[in-house]
């Protein structure tokens, strides 16, 4: 019977051991790539893992996962022998991240329109009344509310192609607005009544399911939101 006791403890200790190193590597994972969208960890910028143990508080083979991870979804640059470094911040993949959003947005936007029902539309609602608040705030120069229109900003675009019917399109548009989010963070600044106008009429011609009128403003919106990043000479 004791024998029976002391297996199970064994087996119950290894499961808090591999979910408590979990958590860890997931915790840093989190942690790493809000700094890279942040630009808290700057464009192109090197990934020393000494620095990094002592800044994140965890193991280097942790960490090197964590970069392995951040390096498939193009937010890390893996240099071999060299190690790590956040990807640059350039013109041209400014461009070519704003085509792909578009293209996935825009499909899920049309789908969302399609099959979204009562519910879909109260959350755009929701969404929008958020974000207007914010931006009439930053408007305002209330510029703390910075970090909370990013928040906004994205739960309103989701809130959009949300009815999509897609998970897997929605994680990856979710994983192209932060790369694209990167960039406006690094320009540092708030586009101003041209953006809060974008939300308002994308707001209506949703709740009007005008599908076609809302693919032109989307388009027009993320265009113009390109224009701003680099306006601010911010870029390599």
């Amino acid at each position: 019977m004791s024998d029976i006791v002391y297996n199970n403890r064994c087996d119950m200790s290894e499961h808090f051991e591999e979910r408590s190193e979990t958590t860890i590597g997931e915790v840093t994972y989190a942690r790493l790539r809000a700094d890279i969208i942040a630009c808290h960890l700057l464009p192109g910028q090197k990934l020393r893992l000494e620095p990094l143990r002592d800044r994140y508080g965890t193991g280097l083979s942790t960490l090197r996962e964590c970069l392995n991870r951040l390096a498939s979804e193009n937010l890390v640059v893996a240099e071999g022998q060299k190690g790590f470094s956040v990807t640059p911040a350039t013109a041209d993949d400014l461009r070519e991240i704003a085509d792909l959003r578009l293209l996935l947005e825009s499909h899920a936007l049309r789908l969302s329109f399609e099959r979204g029902e009562l519910d879909w539309e109260g959350q755009v609602v929701s969404a929008h009344y958020k974000l207007a608040t914010i931006e009439k705030a930053l408007l305002a120069g209330h510029s703390k509310q910075t970090s909370n229109w990013v928040r906004y900003d994205f739960e309103f675009h989701n809130a959009l192609i949300s009815a999509c019917g897609s998970q897997a399109l929605l994680k990856l548009h979710s994983a192209i607005f932060d790369r694209f989010l990167r960039y406006h963070m690094l320009a540092a600044s708030f586009r101003g009544t041209g953006v809060v106008e974008d939300h308002e009429a994308l707001y209506r011609l949703a709740l009007e399911r005008n599908t076609e009128g809302a693919l032109v403003m989307l388009a027009s919106h993320v265009n113009r939101g390109v224009e701003h990043v680099l306006s601010t000479g911010r870029l390599a």
